[in-house]
């Protein structure tokens, strides 16, 4: 069965402290339903992309880290579910009550 990635965009300088306690109800109940579903394989919220690491080759062939995200933008992935799902369809329809939960946009992607 496919599987694909759900994730959340948050605003550069958004806050998770900041949801309240309806949005966290409302998300805890969505993966709820999920997990009830049997589509839940996994999901996790992200730290602020201002407290990333980005890896990256080097001129001269090694590995270099710099701080911060690895593209600047002014939203950056918050966190993410990895549903397994029949088809496109089922993995959007998740994807819609995931932007009414968290009161943000999201992406949904199927994975190779």
């Amino acid at each position: 069965m496919p599987q694909f990635l759900v994730a959340i965009h948050h605003p550069d300088d958004f806050e998770p402290s900041s949801e309240g306690p309806e949005v966290r109800r409302e998300i805890s109940a969505l993966n709820e339903e999920m997990i009830a579903a049997g589509v839940r394989k996994f999901a996790g919220g992200l730290h602020a992309a201002r407290r990333a690491k980005s890896v990256r080759k080097g001129a001269d062939g090694k590995p270099h880290i710099t701080d911060g995200p690895y593209l600047e933008a002014k939203e950056h992935v918050g966190g993410f579910w990895i549903l397994e799902c029949a088809n496109l369809d089922e993995a959007l329809a998740w994807g819609q009550k995931a932007v009414i939960a968290c009161r943000a946009p999201v992406e949904v992607r199927e994975f190779h």
